[in-house]
């Protein structure tokens, strides 16, 4: 099986083509270490905070699979029919020979994946004595008496543990005679099942230690230890939200708001008072830009919009909504919602010098000359905004600036270009801004 990997593997390399499709911001770190150790055969271990990707990861390798391969039909541990290894399949060999039947299975079906929790057994991993077998009448060394667990059933295919280190002690012991020695033993004799199988393994680097909850002989047993990231740019991050939000929600998110969210997520994940060894997920971004789509599509709907397109004031409601998606510092309790806030403006105001930076905006803050004042809020429809703002003259050169092209005229976009012009020039405190229950009025 591991054979089959490494060639497919080759003719991708060699053909240029992309070998782990989906995975964001890996090209040059993670992927050249991944492919070495699958080139080289071995079982491998991904070390990384959460919401790195490593389940979406691992779960990309069954695509160097073979589209299909043969097994013999009916088989629990998917034997190959010229090389059968359970007692079963061997009996059947050897009564039919050429006549034995043979089903095909399909890449995606020689994947299995168990995720790590206190309550696993070696019966739900190894396999245990089926006793209504036992009561059919067979003995308790006959092999056929097993009932295979998930890593046999998963032979001639890639196994996925996640949260290794989760397992207790005597479970982990189950995997060392499947790392090395390759067969299995079931409730006090050996049952010799040579297993074809890559195993690999996700853990959190903090609990993969020799203080943690892992024991030496199964770290032995792994050959090649890869540490996983966060994306490592605000392009990566721009991407990865934008690959992995549901995008029916109904609202369209300009992407100066998808760079706001990025520059928010990868602020909170540097904050000093955010706990560095939880880390924050990817999850976290993906959500936040989720949660303002939302914001969106609930005000086109109470306003009467035809089309839902997210503002500035949208974003206000991710700190209340995913203050439970990050760990903080204890000395910081209390403060949490104070603390996203700022890093909110701070993204904010990054997205608006790197976007408008230089931007001739007089014509904007010209409409507050003479004490003039301008209320927008989460309810506020984008036609209303646009009435109470007036004509603003240089408004389609603001909207190029900030990524918004051919057929993104509509009120809603043309609202949320304003806005954000806007929140800026507050943040670069040529306006001021006045937050009262879900409303922002702007004055000079």
């Amino acid at each position: 099986m591991k054979a089959e990997v490494r060639a497919n593997l080759l003719a991708k390399l060699r053909a240029g083509e992309p070998r782990f499709p989906g995975i964001v911001g890996f090209d040059e770190t993670v992927l050249p270490h991944l492919e070495r150790a699958l080139l080289a055969g071995h079982d491998l271990v991904l070390l990384g905070e959460r919401g790195q990707g490593k389940t979406r990861l691992i779960r990309t390798v069954t695509g160097l699979l073979d589209e299909w391969t043969p097994v013999v039909e009916g088989c629990e541990i998917n034997d190959h029919p010229y090389a059968p290894v359970c007692t079963r399949c061997r009996t059947l060999a050897r009564e039919l020979g050429e006549e034995l039947p043979v089903a095909w299975k399909h890449r995606d079906e020689r994947y299995g994946e168990k995720l790590a929790t206190p309550d696993t057994s070696v019966g739900d991993l190894i396999g245990d004595i089926d006793p209504i077998k036992i009561a059919e009448g067979r003995t308790l060394g006959d092999p056929e008496t097993v009932h295979y667990g998930l890593v046999p059933r998963t032979n001639r295919g890639v196994f996925s543990v996640n949260e290794l280190p989760d397992l207790a002690e005597r479970i982990q012991v189950s995997l060392l005679n499947v790392l090395e020695e390759r067969d299995i033993q079931v409730r006090g004799y050996n049952l010799r099942l040579p297993l074809d199988i890559l195993l690999i393994a996700s853990a959190n680097p903090e609990d993969y230690t020799n203080r943690g909850r892992i024991i030496t002989p199964l770290k032995d047993r792994f050959g090649a230890e890869i540490r996983t990231h966060y994306p490592l740019t605000v392009e990566d991050e721009l991407t990865l939200i934008r690959q992995e939000s549901v995008p029916d929600i109904g609202a369209d998110i300009p992407e100066h708001l998808v760079e706001v969210i990025a520059r928010f997520t990868r602020l909170v994940r540097e904050s000093t008072a955010v706990d560095a060894r939880s880390g924050v997920s990817a999850r976290f971004s993906i959500a936040a830009a989720e949660t303002a789509a939302a914001s969106a599509v609930r005000r086109a709907a109470i306003a009467g919009e035809e089309q839902a397109v997210t503002r500035v004031v949208d974003l206000a409601c991710v700190v209340h909504s995913l203050r439970g998606k990050v760990e903080f510092e204890v000395s910081e309790e209390g403060r949490e919602t104070e603390i996203l806030a700022h890093l909110l403006r701070r993204a904010t105001a990054e997205t608006f010098r790197n976007r408008l930076g230089g931007a001739d905006l007089a014509a904007v803050t010209d409409k507050f000359a003479e004490g003039g004042q301008v209320e927008s809020g989460e309810l506020v429809a984008a036609g209303e905004l646009l009435h109470r703002m007036g004509p603003v003259t240089g408004l389609a050169k603001i909207m190029s600036r900030l990524g918004m092209g051919a057929g993104e005229e509509s009120p809603g976009h043309a609202a949320a270009a304003l806005e954000f012009a806007l929140e800026g020039l507050y943040l670069m405190r040529r306006l001021s801004k006045e937050d009262l229950d879900g409303t922002a009025v702007y004055r000079t």
